[in-house]
């Protein structure tokens, strides 16, 4: 046997010299398939852990069959003996030896008949691994459904193991917070890296826009404008606009009355224009100081008026409020919009990604105590474990109940793929120890059942 497993490692070694160095890579269907045949050359080897378990099975046949070999010598000499008038003790000797033997050999034939057909007989329902190898994989895939992946078992696991508890322990512990809040800025850089800022924009634009179009914004900026009215908010813009009306009067005093001159009839003398002119900006420019100065100056609530007017246009005027609405929709559509929206993301991105490199920037140290802080509270509050408990027995539930086909077909799939001949041996080598005991205790079972049925035989004979 071992000169036999020799010759096939060595085989298998020529094999793989022979293979061109990159039989494994993705190059080329050709590769491809060598690949294959490695991975499937490396499904049906053994490890040194299932050779030493081989072995072990080898030992352990050679010991049952010498067992079975030593009754049947005892039985013989029994024989003998009693046939030349040894005594009643050969006949009890001969009688355990005999029922020995045959519990040997059906013990033999029963665990011969899992792995192939005894003495190579094909026999009606030996072989049974071989031949039933998918039976049992859907067997064991519907057991591991059934009895693993069931709600009520998934439910008292987690329920037992308390997660909720656990986990807030383990993130109350800084370094902890600081391997968390390491691994989430990663998987943030990463997911950020990937995405492609064209997509983003064009997802981000295409979305501000379907909002704004889905709802209309002026009665919105209609009750807006009359609470800020209503509150006095706008008398700052207003005072900030008149006191810049004023300087700009001042600094262009020559402008506004060149402009008033040149609109003058061509008839007009020009000093009459020049007298006008001044006339006109002199009034433009107390009118302005006025209205800058007095609070209650009549312009202002005109302004107010107009204002609150306005605002309740926005609300309640049909004509108002479609104009706004057309204007909405010419400044969404401007290129100059969706640049500023692309130009946003762009930032924004930029912004994230620096703060998610930066240890010691807020975006960090705000993740970093808000796990510490989720940790404590989870590892000392019992309905903080108990949300976090029932979140994850739900998840868990959830994922067994809706894939456990998925999941059990990874062992009947798995099972099915097997070469029929390899799973035999590899389950041998892994049970059949324990299998060559019960030839053995077959053996010594049969001989003290035998010897006590000749025993009661011999009494109640007598």
């Amino acid at each position: 046997m071992r000169g036999t497993y020799q010759r096939t490692v060595e085989r298998m070694e020529r094999t793989k010299a022979d293979l061109p160095e990159d039989a494994g890579s993705a190059g080329g269907s050709g590769g491809a398939g060598r690949g294959a045949a490695v991975r499937d050359r490396a499904m049906t080897s053994f490890s040194p852990a299932d050779e030493v378990k081989r072995r072990g099975v080898r030992r352990m046949k050679l010991t049952a069959t010498g067992l079975l070999l030593f009754v049947a010598v005892v039985y013989v000499l029994a024989e003998w003996a009693s046939h030349r008038g040894a005594g009643a003790w050969a006949g009890y000797v001969s009688a355990a030896a005999e029922a020995g033997m045959v519990g040997a050999l059906a013990d033999w034939f029963a665990v011969t008949a899992l792995f192939r057909h005894p003495l190579g007989i094909p026999i009606p329902h030996t072989a049974i691994i071989p031949k039933k190898k998918d039976q049992l994989g859907v067997s064991l895939g519907e057991f591991v459904g059934e009895n693993f992946l069931s709600e009520a078992v998934v439910r008292q696991r987690l329920r037992a193991v308390g997660i909720g508890g656990r986990l807030g322990a383990w993130l109350a512990v800084p370094e902890h917070a600081d391997r968390v809040t390491a691994e989430l800025s990663a998987a943030l850089r990463g997911a950020l890296t990937v995405l492609r800022d064209s997509d983003v924009q064009a997802v981000v634009g295409e979305a501000i826009t379907r909002r704004a179009d889905a709802q209309e914004i002026a009665p919105g900026i209609g009750k807006m404008l009359d609470r800020v009215v209503s509150d006095g908010g706008h008398k700052r813009a207003v005072d900030l606009i008149v006191s810049r009306a004023r300087d700009w009067l001042v600094l262009h005093g020559d402008s506004v009355m060149d402009a008033v001159q040149g609109g003058a009839p061509g008839w007009t003398p020009r000093f009459v224009d020049r007298k006008i002119g001044d006339r006109v900006y002199k009034e433009l420019l107390r009118f302005v100081t006025e209205m800058r100065d007095m609070p209650a100056h009549p312009a202002r609530g005109a302004l107010d008026r107009f204002l609150t007017d306005f605002a309740a246009d926005l609300q309640s005027d049909t004509e108002t409020r479609a104009r706004v609405e057309r204007l909405k929709t010419e400044v969404l559509g401007r290129g100059e919009v969706q640049d500023l929206i692309a130009s946003a993301w762009t930032a924004v991105r930029s912004m994230i990604v620096s703060a998610a490199e930066d240890e010691r920037s807020e975006l960090r140290l705000r993740v970093r105590a808000s796990l510490l802080s989720l940790g404590a509270r989870m590892a000392s509050d019992t309905k903080v474990q108990g949300k976090v408990d029932r979140w994850v027995e739900g998840a868990a539930v959830y994922v067994v109940t809706t894939y456990r086909k998925e999941i059990t077909s990874l062992i009947t799939d798995t099972v099915a793929s097997w070469d029929a001949e390899h799973t035999t041996k590899k389950i041998e080598a892994n049970i059949g120890r324990d299998l060559q005991f019960i030839r053995i205790n077959g053996t010594v079972v049969g001989s003290l059942a035998g010897l006590l049925i000749y025993t009661v035989s011999r009494i109640l004979g007598a």
